[in-house]
């Protein structure tokens, strides 16, 4: 302690000596400088000086005395030079323990800045017109940084990677406008991601810009859309002794963040790492044709159906690959999906015509849902729900609600009107053959008796179940035709988008149980769909591909191909699009045949929109002036260039 004291006396006596040294150098100079009329009158010693005095003495300055609407501020014009840059050192010191002024009273700066942090934008920018201190305070780093995260801008990023976040909240901002424009204007370009050699496209998946896709030819090939000159690598297949020959069609391919995996026809899985190269890391087999793979979205878990057997594999703690669990269930999997952000063990979710499985590892073939007769046509999960389509059959008999005064026709969707008292009770299922009796039935009906039975037909309807009570949580829609895609996982909070056969893409409200829109998308019925805050990219089985304003219910903008779109992903600033043909062995084509590529027309094809390049998609660069000298050149039908254009 002793020693402490000692260093600051020193500190303290050096220096009062530089004080009084430039002091007398300062009186010199100003001395020097002066008149000889003004000689006669000695300066003073600056306010600075008894400033620094006082604080070395360990008592408090008498020469600041704020008040109580603002701080008092020292003049300028004490002296210039070295004196000038210690005078700002200081009062910029002493800002951050003065008190900030709010009204009558005194704050300290951090509760202030505690006060301020519940401001917005528009709030901030106008306490930054009140006074000097508080525009200080209201254009804290901390303030902006805080309003950046908050509002889902440079997530990834720290207070010091920037010197002024208020300026990157405004350039996030005007470039999130600036997308949007371009989103609703197509304006951006397109590029087609082909590979002739593949022949037929049979399944395609990407995740943040990166796409992998299979094809007839056994092949499966990644494209990165993030970089411009990327060029897309083959993912080699793992062969087995006695392999030789042509490779089995691609049935699924799933890709995510650190993994790529992909299914055959002859029931053998792969899996690659991004980051280690071509070869894959582990292969397995199955018994028969896979009809569903899964992968999660985050880490290194995959899941897959295959018969009446549902196999999870993932890696141990060693980084060896095992066999996690293996499920036995009484039916077919249709649809297959894993829980994302689950600890421990992994989840899946697996639909089997009319039921749906949860399978953990400590609880397997636990049921979810199970109707007699009412099969599953779509699936999608998130963290603690999941959401499937379900196809109803038969008439549903009412309680009696209302008069009826004549005879209404029976017809899909619409109801009918019976007056047999004895006929049945409240919400029982009937049969169309048993709704026919009940209608054709002698002396069931009287006109003008009052209350009557209503007879309808059920709708089709989305149901919503919670994942850890495995209830039943909202029943929604009731159309005429199967929903054949729904969207959770990809949606906004609290909302769920889908798509059916009667050609509608419908919005729904989790919180309500009702529909906040229904737009009449297609002509064929939807079959992919996605949306976000503002917008639905919707695509339909006759190769439209449909971008909606979700508020205004309008259509921006449309586009074609030729075969059903089976994959749509966007993000703020790019779309992928796969336009996946259903046969996979056209007409006229051959294993033996000599062509090395299919025809254009029965290839299937992927797009890769760009909205932050401010270019129109119709006028963006033919693909064939984006090729390189090496391009493979076309075979019969698909005639190419032996020299492609220069690149523009």
């Amino acid at each position: 302690m002793a020693e402490v004291s000692a260093e600051l006396e020193l500190f303290r006596r050096r220096w009062r000596e530089e004080l009084a040294g430039d002091a007398k150098r300062r009186r010199r100079e100003t001395a020097a400088a002066e008149p000889e009329s003004r000689r006669g009158a000695e300066p003073g010693e600056p306010g600075y000086l008894k400033l620094a005095r006082g604080l070395l003495d360990g008592g408090t300055p008498a020469c600041r005395s704020p008040s109580p609407a603002r701080p008092t501020e020292e003049p300028a014009g004490d002296g210039d030079g070295d004196g000038d840059d210690l005078l700002g050192q200081l009062i910029r010191d002493l800002n951050e323990i003065n008190e900030v002024p709010f009204f009558d009273i005194q704050l300290p700066y951090e509760l202030a800045l505690k006060i301020f942090q519940y401001l917005g934008k528009t709030e901030l920018g106008r306490c930054a017109q009140v006074s000097r201190t508080w525009k200080v305070l209201a254009e804290d780093e901390v303030l902006w940084y805080r309003l950046c995260q908050q509002e889902g801008y440079l997530l990834d990023t720290s207070i010091s990677d920037h010197s002024c976040w208020k300026l990157a909240l405004k350039n996030c901002r005007a470039r999130e406008r600036a997308l949007k424009t371009n989103w609703k204007n197509r304006i951006g370009a397109v590029s087609q991601l082909q590979y002739e050699l593949g022949k037929i496209l049979c399944d395609v998946h990407s995740c943040d810009g990166v796409v992998i896709a299979g094809y007839t030819s056994g092949e499966v090939r990644l494209w990165d859309t993030r970089t411009w000159d990327y060029t897309a690598p083959i993912l080699e297949p793992m062969h087995g002794p006695g392999e030789a020959g042509p490779q089995p069609h691609v049935s699924f391919v799933r890709i995510n963040s650190s993994l790529a995996v992909a299914a055959y026809e002859d029931g053998t899985v792969s899996v690659w790492n991004l980051m280690f190269g071509r070869e894959p890391i582990h292969r397995y087999q199955h018994n028969q044709r896979i009809q569903a793979l899964a992968l999660a979205s985050e880490g290194a878990t995959v899941a897959t159906a295959s018969g009446f057997e549902v196999k999870v594999e993932s890696p141990n703690d060693r980084g060896f690959w095992q066999t996690t669990a293996t499920f036995e269930i009484q039916k077919l999997v249709n649809f297959l999906n894993l829980v994302p952000d689950v600890t421990g063990s992994p989840v899946t979710v697996a639909a089997a015509e009319d039921i749906v499985y949860l399978l953990k590892a400590e609880d397997p073939g636990k049921i979810l849902h199970s109707v007699y007769g009412q099969p599953v046509t779509c699936l999608d999960v998130s963290a603690h729900e999941a959401a499937f389509g379900v196809k109803t059959f038969g008439w549903l008999l009412n309680e009696p609600n209302q008069a009826c005064d004549g005879l209404s026709k029976m017809r899909e969707g619409e109801c009918f009107r019976q007056v047999e008292k004895e006929a049945g009770g409240p919400s029982r299922h009937l049969s169309t053959s048993q709704a026919h009796q009940v209608w054709q039935s002698p002396g069931r009906w009287q006109p003008g008796l009052g209350q009557c039975p209503v007879l309808e037909r059920q709708g089709l309807q989305i149901l919503l179940y919670n994942l850890e009570t495995s209830q039943c949580l909202k029943k929604m829609g009731n159309s005429i035709g199967d929903f054949t895609c729904v969207n959770l996982q990809n949606s906004p909070p609290n909302m769920l988008v889908t798509g059916n056969k009667d050609r509608r893409v419908r919005v729904f409200d989790l919180r309500k149980s009702e529909s906040l829109c229904s737009l009449y998308a297609h002509q064929l019925g939807v079959s992919a769909v996605q949306m976000d805050d503002w917008k639905i990219v919707s695509g339909g089985e006759e190769g439209l591909v449909c971008v909606w304003d979700q508020r205004m219910g309008t259509k921006l903008w449309e586009m074609h191909a030729r075969h059903p779109v089976r994959h749509v992903w966007f993000n703020s600033h790019s779309l992928i699009t796969a336009n996946i043909p259903d046969e996979k062995a056209p007409r006229g084509a051959s294993i033996m045949d000599d062509d090395l590529t299919a025809h254009r027309k029965h290839r299937g094809i992927i797009y890769a929109y760009e909205f932050s390049v401010d270019q129109l998609a119709v006028e963006s660069i033919l693909p064939i002036c984006r090729s390189s000298y090496d391009e493979v050149t076309g075979y019969n039908y698909n005639i190419g260039l032996a020299v492609p254009y220069d690149n523009i």
